[in-house]
């Protein structure tokens, strides 16, 4: 039987050439792993070369995975980073080189126009000095004391748009913000200075601009979305405030401030929806109830109230409420002469309520502002042909009834007007004959009116019994009856007129 000691004397004295196996076995993984990397760094930058940048990104991870001390690894996924527009994701990439390699003097230059872009000046400054201080190519030390240049220049510029803040003069600090932002482009802090300046100084759209760069620039920006939204709020457009907002919401679903506006903005969105909504299908009283719960729900906001009155302005003239049109039209105008809606609508209510002269002003103002309008061309000229009409024989007037009488009302304001003006009821000679006229024009008046072809022409600007009109449209015949053509018309009914009034 072996003894303990002589097996334990027998396995040290083959530990050395077990020590070897395991060594060269190691060398053939680490051999085989170099080769690997290798292999990746290769195919990756010539993907990279070919512009495939996705695939050769691929392979860089592959690298950076097998060798995390490759410092070659992470300078060419840094690369691509780069071409691809992710400066965000390259630096970490170029730190961790500088960091394996202190002396790869590209990696500091790449990280410091990266800081200097992200507006870290002093972290910037510090890269360039680093280079300059490690024996560079002429052309690296160029580039360090370049950009060293621009990042002192840039430290002054800081200096004096804190200075012109402090003191509240925006216009001088959106100037030098405008050169701050030239050189260090990602530097969300800038844009959002800036354009708490355009806020200040009334440009709310460069606001915008300026906030929807830092929003995309930092990863969690709530304030730069719950700005916008604020804007985009005040300016009247709450579809664009709501989209905003959520936004917001999605970074934070318990932010105070953006769900409290959210709540506001939801509110006043969904009135004006279903008041657009009330307004097609024609239910105009509707509309006009809900745009009043609008000014309501927002009455701090002008423009809200405006656009309300706006609405509210049109559904009135649609509804033919023509007095209380004329009304809120005017209320729009004063504060907004230009306003074309407004004047397109209360041009229609002035039509209506028969003031053609004030229709035409009101049609050529909105023309003056909208050359390109259809409804206003064809508005001004429906207009002008009204007032022409209505300086000539006005068949509405003459029976005393409104442009959107009913027929029946015409037949009955016709024979109270024919039976009072019937010139067997005038025994003086010139009283006859002014009656005659009168009857003429009562009859001729029932005439078009109650006829629907002649009443389209006439509500359209054009007399069916004028001669001239009748000419212009390719000339007819002309219509005109003297009153002997009307003896023997009975006005109240059908068959021949032998009608006498007595008196007693």
């Amino acid at each position: 039987m072996v003894s303990f000691e002589y097996r334990i004397k027998n396995i040290f004295s083959y530990l050395p050439f077990m020590l070897v196996v395991i060594d060269l076995q190691y060398e053939e993984v680490k051999c085989s792993r170099n080769a690997e990397v290798e292999n990746h760094l290769e195919m990756g930058k010539k993907l990279l070369a070919a512009g495939q940048l996705a695939d050769a990104l691929s392979h860089f991870h592959s690298a950076v995975e097998l060798d995390s001390k490759n410092y070659l690894a992470y300078y060419r996924r840094a690369t691509v980073y780069l071409a691809m527009g992710k400066s965000k994701s390259a630096l970490p990439d170029l730190s961790k080189v500088i960091e394996l390699k202190p002396d790869f003097k590209s990696a500091r230059l790449q990280r410091g126009n990266l800081l200097l872009k992200q507006g870290q000046l002093d972290e910037a400054e510090e890269d360039f000095k680093k280079v300059l201080q490690s024996n560079p190519s002429d052309k690296e030390e160029k580039e360090a004391k370049a950009q060293l240049v621009k990042s002192d220049e840039m430290q002054r510029v800081l200096v004096e748009a804190e200075t012109h803040l402090s003191r509240e003069d925006y216009s001088s600090a959106v100037i030098h913000l405008d050169k701050l932002i030239e050189t260090c482009s990602w530097d969300a802090a800038l844009r959002e200075h800036r354009a708490d300046c355009f806020i200040s100084l009334g440009e709310l759209g460069k606001a915008i601009s300026d906030l929807k760069a830092a929003s995309k620039l930092k990863n969690d920006n709530t304030q730069a979305f719950l700005k916008v939204s604020k804007i985009y709020y005040q300016l009247g457009d709450h579809e664009m405030s709501l989209n905003e907002i959520r936004e917001c919401l999605k970074l934070d679903p318990d932010h105070k401030q953006c769900f409290s506006h959210y709540k506001q903005v939801k509110k006043l969105n969904k009135q004006i929806l279903s008041a657009e909504e009330l307004i097609r299908d024609e239910r105009y009283t509707e509309a006009i109830n809900k745009y009043e719960l609008v000014m309501k729900t927002e009455p701090n906001v002008l423009h809200y109230t405006m656009q309300a009155k706006e609405r509210i302005c049109h559904c009135l003239s649609k509804n033919e409420e023509t007095l209380e049109a004329i009304k809120v039209c005017t209320e729009v105008l004063n504060s907004n002469p230009q306003n074309v809606n407004a004047l397109k609508d209360r041009a229609e209510a002035y039509i209506l309520d028969e003031q053609y002269k004030e229709a035409v002003k009101d049609f050529e103002t909105a023309r003056d502002h909208s050359e390109n309008d259809r409804q206003v061309t064809e508005g001004l000229e429906r207009a002008q042909r009204l007032l022409k009409q209505s300086e000539r024989r006005d068949y509405y007037k003459i029976l005393g009834v409104k442009r959107n009488a009913q027929k029946k009302d015409i037949i009955k304001a016709y024979r109270k007007l024919a039976q009072q003006w019937h010139p067997d009821n005038f025994q003086d000679e010139e009283e006859k004959k002014k009656a005659e006229k009168k009857f003429i024009d009562i009859a001729s008046a029932k005439e078009v009116l109650t006829d629907p072809e002649m009443r389209k022409k006439f509500d359209a600007g054009e007399d069916p019994l004028d001669p001239e009109s009748q000419q212009g449209a390719g000339g007819g015949q002309h219509f005109y009856r003297s009153w002997n053509n009307f003896q023997g018309f009975n006005p109240f009914g059908s068959g021949p007129f032998n009608f006498k009034f007595h008196f007693n």
